[in-house]
């Protein structure tokens, strides 16, 4: 198994993210657009990048000083946890407020208020325990 958020495990993610259509028809609906970093709480940078266009991912790797619309991290416990685990709406509101998630770039609270990216970006926990 590759490590979490490597090259090889951000390739994965992203063939799995594509696959399930919960996350990449329901973000293309709404014609999503992001550079997102998954990382761990305490490093100066993400560790992997996902790019999605229009809902699919597009390219995925390790981070190389891409620009990010979203930036979040957890402790790897915590991302392992939610992957064999994938947390509800209570729970990443209680992730988020506890601070066991962090959002060093991107505004969270707009994401959860809107159903239609807060239904996948939930999604994307189980997709995670995939890759």
């Amino acid at each position: 198994m590759a490590d979490l958020f490597s090259d090889e495990w951000m390739k994965s993610f992203m063939e799995h993210w594509n696959a399930e259509p919960e996350l990449s028809d329901a973000l293309a609906q709404i014609g999503f657009n992001s550079v997102i970093g998954y990382g761990f709480d305490g490093e100066t940078a993400p560790k992997g990048v996902l790019v999605v266009e229009n809902g699919k991912a597009t390219a995925a790797g390790a981070f190389d000083g891409q620009e990010m619309n979203w930036d979040i991290r957890a402790s790897d416990e915590q991302w392992r946890k939610w992957m064999s685990k994938p947390p509800g709406m209570m729970g990443l509101g209680m992730a988020f407020t506890s601070r066991k998630m962090k959002f060093v770039v991107g505004d969270y609270s707009a994401m959860i208020k809107d159903p239609r990216m807060a239904k996948p970006f939930i999604k994307s926990f189980s997709v995670m325990g995939r890759a």
